[in-house]
C-alpha cells in the first residue's frame, strides 16, 4: 500500500520558489566575481630624472649632452628626464627645478669625480628648489667610465689585442680636468687604476687645470721610464676647451670626450636608481 502525502498548500510553494531563484542569483553572482580582476593598487609615480651638466661655451658641448639625455630616455621610456646647468647654458639648473612645481626629482651630475660643484653648488640649488629633490654621486669613479675610456681608445688607434712589445713601451695618460678638492684626485686615481687593469699598461692620471702633474708632464715622466707610445685617454663629458687642449698634445694617439656612449647612459640609469632605492628605503 501506497503511502500518499498531504498536497502542499500555496505558501509553501511560494517560499521555495523564491529560495530556488535566490539560490540561482547567488550562484550566478559568485560566478561573475570570479571573472572580476581585483583592484590593482597604482604604484606612485617614479621621480623625474634630472641631468645637470656643468656648462661649455663651445656649443658641441651641449649638443653631446642633450644627445645622451635623449639615449637615457630611449633606455627608460615614460620616465621623465630633464637638463639643467650649473653656468654657461640653459636651461640652468634652478629653472629646470622650478619648472618641476612640486613634483619629486634625483639630480644626476654629469661630473666625474667628487669636488666643489657637487659638494655645494649642486646641493644648494637643490635646496633651494619648491621640488622635493635627491642628489645621487657623481658618475666616476665606476667600471662603466671605464669600459666607455676604452672604446673611445679603439676608436682612436689602440690596438685591441696589443703584442708584448707593445705592452713594454705603450702607456695611457687619462686626462682630467682638475680639481682642488682631493677627493677628486682620489676618484681620478681610481679611474686610472681600473683602466690599468683593462688595458695592461701603466695608466697615469694628468690635469688640465687646478692639480697637478699636467698632461705634458706626465707625458715625460712615462718616456723616461721607456713608454714612448703614450696615448691620450680623454676624461672629460663632452667637448671643450680643456679636452681639445689635453688632446693637441698627445705623443701618439688621442681619445674623443666620453660623449653619448650607450655605457653611459646605463650608467646615469644607475645612478638614478641606487638613489632613488635610498629614497624609498628612507620613506619605509
Amino acid at each position: 500500500m501506497t503511502a500518499s502525502h498531504p498536497p502542499r498548500s500555496e505558501p509553501d510553494l511560494h517560499l521555495d520558489s523564491t529560495a530556488h531563484l535566490m539560490h540561482s542569483i547567488s550562484s550566478r553572482l559568485t560566478g561573475q566575481l570570479r571573472l572580476v580582476s581585483p583592484p590593482v593598487r597604482r604604484r606612485p609615480a617614479p621621480p623625474a630624472l634630472v641631468l645637470v651638466g656643468h656648462g661649455s661655451r663651445d656649443p658641441r658641448a651641449l649638443e653631446t649632452v642633450r644627445a645622451l639625455r635623449d639615449r637615457v630616455r630611449e633606455l627608460r621610456p615614460g620616465l621623465p628626464v630633464h637638463l639643467g646647468h650649473i653656468e654657461l647654458n640653459e636651461p640652468l639648473l634652478p629653472d629646470a627645478l622650478t619648472a618641476l612645481g612640486d613634483a619629486p626629482a634625483v639630480l644626476v651630475p654629469l661630473l666625474l669625480s667628487r669636488g666643489y660643484h657637487v659638494r655645494h653648488d649642486i646641493p644648494e640649488m637643490a635646496a633651494a628648489a619648491k621640488a622635493s629633490t635627491r642628489v645621487a654621486a657623481p658618475l666616476g669613479p665606476h667600471p662603466l667610465l671605464v669600459e666607455t675610456l676604452y672604446d673611445r681608445l679603439l676608436e682612436a688607434g689602440w690596438p685591441p689585442v696589443p703584442d708584448e712589445r707593445t705592452r713594454r713601451t705603450s702607456a695611457v695618460v687619462l686626462a682630467a680636468a682638475g680639481s682642488r678638492d682631493p677627493d677628486s684626485a682620489t676618484d681620478t686615481r681610481r679611474t686610472a687604476r681600473l683602466l690599468a687593469d683593462r688595458l695592461g699598461v701603466p695608466v697615469v692620471p694628468a690635469y688640465a687645470s687646478a692639480a697637478t702633474p699636467t698632461v705634458p708632464t706626465a707625458v715625460r715622466a712615462l718616456a723616461a721610464r721607456g713608454r714612448h707610445r703614450v696615448a691620450i685617454a680623454s676624461y672629460f663629458t663632452a667637448p671643450g676647451r680643456f679636452a681639445a687642449q689635453c688632446g693637441e698634445q698627445a705623443p701618439w694617439i688621442a681619445s674623443a670626450p666620453l660623449g653619448a656612449h650607450p655605457a653611459m647612459a646605463r650608467l646615469i640609469l644607475h645612478r638614478y636608481a641606487e638613489t632613488s632605492a635610498t629614497r624609498g628605503t628612507e620613506a619605509a
